[in-house]
């Protein structure tokens, strides 16, 4: 086997690993899993590492298992909590486990015939008739109570000064680690991965599992990746309007183009690595590029259309590139009229906007009574006038002259007309 955990460090994807993991790894195809947690109906760019850490196994060889928490779900992780979470109903949470698997299902093929393809799981599957008598009797016996207290996940919550930790909160490491056993018995996985903030989980679920087998039987291992931050020392994946998701309906494909195309140098340099599955050939050669002519930020693009292009399709990777060219390139009335009403919007935040009637549209209006009376984009007629004659207004990226009158037949998506002053001084003219 190919040494996936040397590529996986120069890339800065290993936090914690428990001896004999990488031996493991590379004696044998090694069935891996991962959990998701169902808080919502989709995942954000913060479970782009998981996902990305389940490919790798793929292309290494291994055999991937996106475990999705329908059960652990119902109880909410306390790792990294300070409170106790609310539960989900649980028509809710059914939903949100259907969510999520449509997402894991756009970058890992569960239908796939070949002898690694990846698994997808749920575990209320195998939790929902499992009686408390017997978890208690079964799995309860063989984890002490002094061993879950010294979890940080725990010892954080007892110290803090909330309401402490619930009793429900508290059997959560050990419900994920009967997981772990479940899918060592029934798929033989000896390796379970997450975030560095799931080391105590995981490593209760190995205690578990060599605690419940014997010899050979009893063999586990697991492994941490690193909590993405930025360089100032801010949370990862979320912009001003909040966490960046992996769905069109809650982050669309322009939005999501544009927040790698805006990371920092320092962090793009890192998110390269983590984030893309270039080789480290490729990747040296870009970081070189970019030191030599930052002002081209050639990695933000590269970051972006790798990602933009994992994420969604090479076909929305273009279109929203298309998109930023309306606000920062040459683009042409045609590419407007291409953007739908979503994406216009995006574009657009922010700029100033107006509404015109449509009886007021279809009978036309002078281009001077629109920049000043009917939108107030300009102070007065005689600037609009001398802007005019300065060959510096566009409507719909066409320059115009004074004798232009706007109608109808202007319209982006029959409700938009968009206004500019020189380069960079846009208005929406939005018709009700």
């Amino acid at each position: 086997m190919k040494n996936i955990i040397s590529e996986l460090q120069w890339r800065g994807l290993v936090h914690d690993i428990m001896p004999g993991t990488e031996e493991q790894l590379l004696k044998e195809m090694t069935t891996t899993y991962i959990g998701f947690d169902p808080t919502s109906d989709s995942l954000h760019i913060g479970s782009l590492v998981p996902i990305i850490l389940l490919v790798h196994l793929k292309n290494f060889g291994h055999k991937p298992i996106a475990l999705v928490g329908g059960a652990t779900g119902m109880i909410g992780d306390p790792s990294g909590k300070s409170d106790e979470r609310n539960l989900l109903d649980e028509a809710t949470l059914n939903h949100n486990v259907e969510g999520i698997k449509g997402v894991l299902s756009r970058f890992l093929d569960f239908n796939s015939k070949e002898v690694n393809a990846p698994v997808l799981v749920n575990n209320y599957d195998w939790m929902k008739n499992l009686s408390f008598i017997n978890f208690a009797r079964d799995v309860g016996k063989r984890i002490t109570v002094n061993y879950m207290m010294a979890k940080d996940s725990v010892k954080k919550r007892l110290a803090g000064e909330g309401e402490g930790m619930s009793f429900t909160e508290f059997t959560y490491q050990l419900i994920q680690g009967y997981d772990f056993y479940h899918l060592h018995k029934e798929y033989n996985c000896l390796l379970q991965m997450g975030g560095s903030d799931q080391w105590g989980n995981i490593t209760t679920g190995t205690e578990l599992v060599r605690r419940m087998n014997v010899g050979e039987e009893a063999k586990a291992y697991a492994m941490t990746c690193p909590l993405i931050t930025k360089a100032d020392g801010t949370k990862f994946g979320k912009s001003e309007g909040g966490n960046v998701w992996l769905t069109a309906d809650k982050t669309s494909v322009y939005k999501f183009y544009q927040f790698w195309l805006n990371t920092t140098d320092v962090d793009a340099e890192k998110y390269i690595k983590i984030f893309t599955f270039l080789d480290k050939e490729t990747i040296d050669s870009l970081i070189e590029e970019h030191k030599s002519a930052p002002h081209m930020r050639a990695l933000q693009r590269k970051l972006a259309e790798e990602l933009t292009t994992f994420v969604h399709s090479k076909e929305e990777l273009e279109k929203a590139i298309k998109a930023s060219t309306i606000l920062f390139g040459n683009a042409t009335a045609d590419d407007l009229k291409e953007l739908d009403e979503g994406t216009f919007l995006e574009v657009f935040d922010g700029v100033p906007q107006a509404e015109i009637a449509r009886s007021e549209m279809e009978a036309g209006i002078d281009i001077i009574t629109v920049l000043n009376e009917k939108t107030g984009f300009l102070k007065s007629n005689g600037e609009a006038r001398r802007a005019l004659t300065a060959n510096s207004i566009s409507v719909n990226k066409e320059k115009v002259k004074e004798d232009f009158v706007l109608s109808t037949k202007n319209l982006i998506n029959n409700q938009f007309v968009l206004l500019q002053s020189g380069k960079k001084n846009y208005f929406v003219v939005r018709v009700v």
